[in-house]
């Protein structure tokens, strides 16, 4: 009798152990998969083209550069992302720490907060892109402010 509960709870210990291991898996490849980061942006919004796609350290907040000096930010909620469109003027931003930003959006359609990135160029690059949501229309007339020899 003995080893019989003792067997129940080492099979029980081990199908939890195989459980835990299996969902932090999922979430790790769920938060880190850019292509499935595209393909849900391209859902919410089909008519913007993405250039460039940069994840948050954890994974869970993706930044999109799009085609015409907009920006884009996509938020994971377990197995679906809520998407944003950076409309110019909508974000303040300010570093937190050499790879952090704070984001704060005016209109209340998404959340802000704090975002850290794997490094400082990513950071700066996200920032870059941010700022420059502020005025596209400016950067479509002036190929100089996008980096482009004009």
């Amino acid at each position: 009798m003995l080893w019989t509960i003792t067997i129940a709870c080492l099979l029980l210990a081990g199908l939890i152990f195989r459980q835990s291991f299996r969902k932090r898996n999922e979430e790790i490849e769920m938060a880190g998969d850019a292509g499935l980061a595209i393909l849900e942006f391209g859902r919410a919004f089909p008519g913007e083209a993405i250039r460039a796609v940069i994840s948050t350290a954890n994974g869970r907040t993706v930044f999109l550069r799009l085609h015409d000096g907009k920006a884009g930010c996509m938020n994971a909620h377990g197995h679906h992302y809520s998407c944003h469109l950076i409309e110019p003027g909508m974000v303040h931003v300010t570093g937190a720490g050499p790879k952090r930003l704070n984001v704060k959006f005016s209109n209340a359609a998404f959340e802000g907060g704090m975002f850290e990135f794997r490094d400082e160029k990513e950071a700066a690059e996200v920032s870059l892109w941010l700022l420059g949501s502020f005025m596209p229309g400016l950067a479509a007339q002036n190929p100089r402010i996008v980096g482009q020899p004009g």
